[in-house]
């Protein structure tokens, strides 16, 4: 599954040791741009600044217990590596240069990895989609039997949602894949505009449009927004194997793997745990969402309120999403779908789903509407009380054997009239 190849990957993204290589990468470009476009620092000084450039994050995290800013502590562990070359080292930076830098850069790499969770998890719901297609259900409002359709299309409309989950957060993913060099209060008061340009161009991100000190934390919400609304989508899914699954249902069943125990005390229970896991970490994910929306009101051009929220919210949502999605595609890849369950159902209402085709035809002989709901409905409830089938009752009903045939009601209650246009909705959704 996913995790073969990202779940390591998401950890090490928001790691210190990641976040401080790229802080690294952001002060030698700013050096390099300083030397190529203003003349402030020798070119042989920028080379020498690479070539010795070295950062531990063991020391770091000591400095820091002494000067209690984690910043002022990795530019002092990164000067004691460059020597006489430290004088062009963090000229005109504010701290926030460098920490939404990076973290512009961890979006970006986190993105693309949730991306690619993404593609893995719609290709499964496309082709779970394709393979039941044909296979005809009862439809569900309220809990209750309504009207036969596609089990296909319970995948379909997953597919669908992932489609647009996926754009969403693509979009959020490049609105905060940003960069700023604009200084203490985002003026460009000590570097020009062209040395961020330059900046953000090599570390493959956007500068942003306009900063104070920080990047505007509207950004930050969307992008956890979008996460958000995609984990509500994976619970929806979620909830609707866990009612599918109930054993007076009994159409799916979740992977069951050679000695899983499904209960401590009873032996013959096989739980839904993937789904009900999922439930609950899509209420954790839109927690997050809550502090980043909180974030956006700082004070004047920046306060640190945001910081320690975003320090916790950012990791745990993106590894947490990454997490879901693995589990989400382990699910589609070994759900079982009970054939013989869902034809069960289908039929287990004794022919109540097909009244509206009965009230349609009724209608179409030129009988009026409620009365013709009313034949129809009085027949249904007697269905409901008495176990009588319901094709049975109609024919035997004076009023509407006097306008449908025997004949025609038969035809009424096959199912393969209600997907006739399931082709229809596959090709919308381009399967």
């Amino acid at each position: 599954m996913i995790s073969r190849y990202t779940r390591e990957a998401m950890a090490r993204i928001w790691s210190q040791g990641r976040k401080f290589s790229i802080m690294l990468e952001i002060e030698l470009l700013t050096a390099e741009a300083q030397a190529k476009l203003l003349g402030w620092v020798p070119l042989e000084a920028v080379e020498e600044m690479r070539a010795r450039a070295k950062i531990s994050v063991e020391r770091i995290e000591e400095l820091e217990r002494t000067t209690h800013h984690d910043v002022v502590a990795f530019v002092q562990n990164l000067s004691e590596s460059l020597g006489e070359y430290a004088v062009y080292l963090h000229k005109g930076l504010t701290s926030n240069d460098l920490l939404d830098t990076a973290f512009g850069v961890q979006v970006k790499e986190a993105t693309e990895l949730l991306l690619r969770d993404l593609d893995e998890v719609m290709a499964l719901a496309r082709q779970k989609a394709l393979e039941y297609k044909e296979l005809i259900t009862v439809g569900r409002t309220h809990g209750v039997h309504a009207e036969p359709t596609s089990f296909g299309l319970k995948f379909a409309l997953l597919y669908d949602e992932l489609v647009r989950a996926r754009r969403r957060i693509e979009l959020a993913g490049k609105e905060l894949a940003v960069g700023k060099l604009s200084g203490a209060v985002g003026n460009f008061a000590h570097n020009p505009p062209e040395v961020e340009r330059y900046v953000c161009e090599r570390l493959g991100i956007e500068p942003a449009s306009i900063t104070t000190q920080v990047v505007p934390r509207d950004r930050h919400a969307n992008y956890l927004a979008s996460l958000a609304v995609l984990g509500a989508c994976i619970e929806r899914f979620a909830v609707e194997v866990r009612h599918l699954q109930r054993t007076e249902v009994l159409e799916v069943e979740e992977g069951f793997a050679p000695g899983q125990k499904g209960s401590s005390a009873m032996p013959h229970k096989k739980n839904p745990i993937i789904s009900e896991r999922l439930t609950g970490q899509a209420r954790l994910l839109r927690g997050y969402l809550v502090p980043a929306l909180e974030n956006v009101a700082l004070w004047h051009e920046r306060d640190i309120s945001h910081s320690s929220v975003e320090r916790v919210v950012f990791p745990d949502a993106t590894i947490l999403l990454d997490y879901m999605l693995d589990k989400l595609a382990w699910l589609l890849a070994n759900l079982r779908v009970r054939r013989d369950r869902v034809e069960e159902n289908l039929n287990l209402t004794r022919g109540l789903i097909y009244s509206q085709a009965v009230l349609s035809a009724l209608m179409s002989k030129g009988i009026e509407r409620m009365r013709a709901y009313e034949w129809v409905q009085r027949n249904a409830l007697r269905c409901w009380e008495e176990g009588i089938e319901f094709l049975e009752l109609l024919r035997r009903d004076p009023d509407v054997s006097s306008v449908i045939s025997c004949e025609e009601l038969k035809e009424l209650f096959s199912p393969d009239r209600f997907v006739k246009n399931v082709d229809a909705i596959y090709q919308r959704l381009g399967l």
